[in-house]
């Protein structure tokens, strides 16, 4: 990997497609800044060496970098408005595109066919500098567990900003075993999964949740068999087929998950997970205003309803084995659907206490846990 330390006010010249320009920024351009008073966030570094152009944009949380196979004509580097040149290559018709900088005009000017484009840019030097991943901090994972583990508890993570540590995902590698916990504190998952290669060592990180969202969506297309990650002092870096991305680690102490799941349950129901998810779904249409998911468990079966006032009411049984007194119990319908849809056997487990005690999602193994809190039922 060629390293991002740019000589400021260089030339630079390249030729490349413009469908391959395109294909590159458009991923680069999912780590510039939208929040922010730093101009220089909010471009994409373009570096041009050899006979190839880097790309990178970085919002400080998030950075992602790219390479392309390009005619560099002159070496150099430049800073263009990020959104905008992303914008420009979307729309630019098949064929060579020229990207051309002179640091004594002060602009960038794009070139394709009979269409000119000049840009304003910014400082080089004014850019972060972005870490390397190599030497021992690097190892390799099996990426499909990888991100298979990411798909099942990224979404438990928080999207409130007061409170960082739960925008985050805890990653932590114990031998050889990867686990990952997540929980906005309303709901918790935790996914532990066998690796078949990894550190070798304890390592573990609290990782933005939005940052391995975007692995995962780069990952999704991928066609390697593994990631190489490493963790460094104050961030994470993954490599993945020619695309490197960034995260801040996030600091602060993650809650202790374990303390959280209660060490017994009074009722234990299976249930045929699509048949259950189903019902749970259709009911959900009418838990508008937040209004809660109920599920009253009888003998032999469970009826899951919602009523909002004003919209409607839904209504709808499943036979099950239970044998126990009545229980009625509320959920966030939007909670409930997500862990059961983070589960992937035919059956799903819903252990339960009580109605003002969370409960428990599980699969037909262990391996994965989706513990969600109730709502209080009025009445």
């Amino acid at each position: 990997m060629t390293s991002l330390d740019t000589v400021a006010g260089t030339q630079m010249k390249i030729t490349a497609r413009s469908e391959e320009l395109a294909d590159i920024l458009a991923v680069a351009g999912r780590g510039v800044s939208t929040r922010t008073s730093v101009h220089v966030l909010t471009g994409i570094l373009l570096r041009a060496e050899g006979d190839r152009l880097a790309v990178a944009a970085t919002d400080m949380e998030l950075s992602l970098r790219l390479e392309l196979d390009a005619t560099v004509e002159e070496e150099g580097a430049v800073v263009v408005p990020g959104r905008l040149l992303v914008d420009i290559a979307r729309l630019l018709p098949p064929g060579e595109v020229t990207l051309e900088y002179r640091p004594e005009e002060g602009v960038a000017r794009l070139t394709c066919g009979p269409a000119t484009y000049s840009l304003h840019t910014f400082a080089v030097e004014d850019f972060p500098r972005l870490p390397e991943l190599e030497g021992e901090n690097r190892f390799s994972v099996d990426r499909q567990a990888f991100l298979e583990t990411i798909a099942k508890v990224g979404r438990s993570a928080s999207r409130d900003e007061s409170r960082p540590v739960l925008t985050g995902v805890l990653v932590r590698f114990e031998g050889g075993t990867l686990v990952m916990a997540a929980t906005d504190s309303y709901r918790l998952s935790v996914k532990e999964t066998d690796l078949p290669t990894g550190p070798g060592r304890e390592l573990e990180a609290i990782v933005p949740a939005r940052a391995l969202q975007e692995l995962a969506r780069l990952g999704g297309a991928a066609t390697a068999d593994t990631i190489e990650v490493g963790i460094l002092e104050n961030q994470v870096v993954f490599a993945l087929e020619g695309v490197t991305l960034t995260a801040r680690r996030i600091d602060g102490q993650f809650p202790n998950y374990k303390q959280l799941v209660p060490e017994s349950f009074e009722a234990e129901v299976e249930l045929p997970r699509e048949e259950f998810l189903d019902v749970v779904r259709r009911a959900a249409l009418m838990a508008q205003r937040k209004s809660p998911l109920r599920l009253r468990f009888e003998e032999g079966e469970v009826t899951v309803s919602a009523q909002t006032q004003d919209v409607g009411e839904a209504r709808e049984s499943l036979p099950v084995r239970y044998g126990g007194e009545p229980l009625e119990i509320g959920f966030n319908a939007e909670f409930l659907r997500d862990g059961l849809e983070s589960v992937e056997d035919d059956k799903v487990r819903l252990k339960l206490i009580s109605p003002l005690r969370p409960g428990l999602i599980q699969g037909e193994g262990d391996d994965f846990l989706y513990l969600i809190m109730p709502i209080r039922l009025a009445g």
